[in-house]
């Protein structure tokens, strides 16, 4: 068994896209893993972030939580993140002794100290691992999903509101998939008043 540290890193991905879950991973390092590539998932390209997330989970406990689109909608993004981060590190098979959460707000009930950190995966090596492995989950999830729904091009914009996915919406209608209280969604729902299954 590696030597590991007693310091979780947890970060969330997905909470401005317009479709889909969103998930979070909570991961703690093997006290001598490389670090040298390990930054903020949003500033690694697609490809190398794959071969990231599986070395960070070869070299770490780690676990991976979600909240889904209902959940989203029935308490918000913001509790719904909070959400997949309490499953995400309920679901560690080893207990941290503290945990370092992205974003101003800590999960409620997961038993443990945790300590937040404004741009956390841009400072913190363990927040920023969990970044890369939340991401790479989540693109996964985006990319089978893509293909019950290839309209959508999930398997390129992975549910962000680009140009090219809000053409599509207003062209082929809102699927259970989508964030329907999102203004984007929301307003093409007034306009439109179809959704597609």
């Amino acid at each position: 068994m590696f030597k590991i540290n007693k310091t979780a890193g947890v970060d969330e991905v997905g909470r401005g896209c317009l479709a889909g879950p969103v998930f979070a991973a909570a991961v703690i390092l093997k006290n001598n893993i490389n670090t040298k590539d390990i930054k903020d998932s949003k500033k690694i390209p697609f490809k190398k972030r794959i071969l990231l997330s599986k070395y960070i989970k070869k070299n770490s406990i780690y676990a991976v939580g979600s909240a889904s689109v209902y959940e989203i909608s029935k308490i918000n993004i913001l509790n719904a993140s909070l959400l997949s981060m309490q499953r995400a590190l309920k679901k560690l098979k080893h207990k941290p002794s503290i945990a370092y959460i992205d974003g101003p707000f800590a999960p409620k009930n997961v038993k443990m100290k945790c300590k937040t950190f404004i741009k956390g995966d841009e400072k913190i090596t363990c927040i920023a691992a969990a970044s890369i492995v939340a991401k790479v989950a989540r693109d996964l999830f985006m990319i089978k999903l893509a293909k019950k729904y290839p309209k959508y091009s999930w398997n390129k914009n992975f549910g962000y509101g680009t140009t090219n996915h809000l053409h599509e919406l207003k062209k082929y209608g809102v699927t259970k998939h989508h964030r329907k209280k999102f203004k984007p969604i929301h307003k093409i729902l007034m306009g439109i008043t179809r959704e597609t299954q």
